[in-house]
């Protein structure tokens, strides 16, 4: 069995195929902290799977919005023109809720809060919460994650 873990304290993410780690990365959580409430930033804990993959074959640092490329890539000078831009690129793994009442349904839904592991520019830093609600990767980390999983794949966040 194929687990995802996001450990939001020490903000890492791991792979573990059969209880074995198969790999480790820094990673960067909500700027707001953990919880799962619609409109909050913040990122939700507990029990997930994938729910889509998105991205696969694109250029690394391709830039997506609404789940769809843009045609762009991701360079120093393209940040400088869109200032603030929060950056989602080279591949996304859409997240959706295991717990009803807690991340899945109502107000606290997880798919329909959009919330994803996606690359983010190799200039924002790793280890420190940065995001608004996802769980970021550079482009190494975020390849060999998206390769380990597949659709239905389970995710576990815990603060």
């Amino acid at each position: 069995m194929r687990l995802i873990r996001i450990d939001i304290a020490e903000q890492r993410l791991t792979l573990l195929e059969n209880e074995q780690e198969m790999g480790r990365f820094a990673c960067s959580t909500s700027v707001k902290g953990v919880g799962e409430m619609k409109g909050s930033e913040q990122t939700p804990r507990g029990w997930h799977r994938v729910r889509a993959r998105i991205g696969e074959g694109m250029p690394l640092c391709s830039v997506f919005v609404g789940r769809r490329p843009t045609g762009e890539i991701w360079t120093p000078e393209l940040a400088a023109r869109h200032e603030g831009r929060d950056w989602i690129l080279t591949r996304i793994l859409w997240l959706c809720g295991n717990e009803p009442g807690r991340n899945r349904r109502g107000d606290c839904d997880t798919m329909q809060r959009y919330i994803y592991i996606h690359g983010t520019p190799p200039t924002e830093p790793m280890g420190v919460p940065r995001s608004h609600g996802c769980i970021r990767l550079h482009d190494p980390a975020l390849l060999k994650v998206f390769a380990f999983a597949d659709v239905g794949c389970l995710v576990h966040i815990c603060a």
